[in-house]
């Protein structure tokens, strides 16, 4: 007989004290139940890694491609399941919501995922299609060029919905050249509030000469007095002991 819900949330709040078992993960399982508890039933699943992968497996052909399993094989992290959501990436094209799911489930493994489709998600109308463009595109980010990177970011930069911005930002910010010191200046100037924060932010971490000197500039020649303090501020951080 079927678990009820209560008696399943029971026994996942136990899980430290008794690690759950992926077998009994996958026998609790269905579509029926309620998505928090679907969703919570596969993170675990996800989290055992080698163990929760074949139980994953099962439930995707038994049930389909459900956005929770698609999520799950994301986080089991194995090679098996990286393969299995390429497969999924090409066969749901034309199924936007799983298509979405697909995406973000492999954002891990960014530097494997075809470039046409890391450009077809930067250039998405929908604000959750562009944040995990930029999440597969952080996680490939070593293999690109400042150049390279900042013609991906180009569009995402500017986008009119702050959290896209600010996500391109955080991308950018893990580089040092002096182009994406620039870019980010420019951010500075022309960005809405929070996305001139998160540039002002970007360039203190970067702390290169050409940073500084972009801080400098800034501090002297913004017209907006609020941002010239901050900047300011970010330079002088940049010479505390």
């Amino acid at each position: 007989m079927p678990m009820d819900e209560a008696a399943i949330w029971e026994r996942l709040a136990k899980a430290r004290r008794a690690p759950l078992e992926p077998t009994w993960l996958g026998e609790v399982y269905s579509p029926s139940l309620s998505s928090d508890l679907r969703r919570s039933i596969c993170e675990k699943l996800g989290m055992l890694a080698d163990r929760g992968w074949p139980v994953i497996d099962q439930l995707l052909q038994r049930h389909g491609d459900l956005p929770d399993l698609v999520m799950a094989a994301g986080l089991c992290h194995q090679i098996e399941a990286r393969d299995w959501l390429l497969g999924l990436l090409k066969r749901s094209q034309d199924n936007e919501a799983i298509h979405l799911a697909t995406v973000q489930a492999l954002s891990c493994w960014g530097a494997e995922v075809p470039t046409a489709v890391v450009n077809q998600c930067l250039k998405h109308p929908g604000q959750e299609h562009r944040l995990a463009g930029l999440k597969l595109l952080e996680f490939r980010s070593h293999c690109l060029t400042d150049v390279e990177l900042l013609a991906f970011c180009s569009g995402v930069l500017n986008d009119f919905r702050d959290p896209v911005a600010v996500a391109a930002i955080r991308v950018l910010q893990r580089r040092d050249g002096k182009a994406i010191s620039e870019q980010l200046a420019e951010q500075c100037r022309h960005g809405s509030d929070g996305v001139a924060e998160a540039a002002f932010r970007a360039l203190s971490c970067i702390a290169t000469s050409d940073s500084q000197q972009l801080l400098l500039e800034l501090s002297r020649t913004l017209k907006d007095e609020s941002r010239r303090k901050r900047a300011c501020q970010k330079l002088n951080e940049q010479f505390r002991t």
